[in-house]
């Protein structure tokens, strides 16, 4: 991830159910349904300022890295979080039980 992304907060509407990580003041964002311990990832949004620059992979980053320390596993359904952890198959220990990618 690049460095001005990383050191940019995740944030978690919860309101809205969605992350969010804005960029240069442009909102990109994941929506999720939680349920128990199982966070459905269900649409990931990246405006078109914010396009090639890395900013698709780091909201999904910070994402994962936040349902792996809150101890939730993942039900992916958006088409971007699951190439992502195709090409980071390392996230796939936080998926949930009988999810394959």
């Amino acid at each position: 991830m690049k460095e001005e992304l990383e050191a940019l907060p995740l944030v978690n509407n919860e309101m809205s159910r969605q992350f969010e990580l804005v960029v240069n003041g442009v909102k990109a964002k994941i929506e999720y349904e939680l349920q128990k311990n199982r966070m459905s990832l269900l649409h990931t949004e990246v405006p078109e300022a914010l396009e090639d620059q890395g900013v698709g992979s780091a909201i999904v980053e910070k994402t994962l890295q936040y349902i792996e320390d809150n101890n939730l596993k993942l039900v992916p359904w958006c088409s971007f979080v699951k190439s992502y952890i195709k090409r980071h198959p390392e996230w796939k220990r936080i998926l949930a039980q009988g999810i394959q990618i």
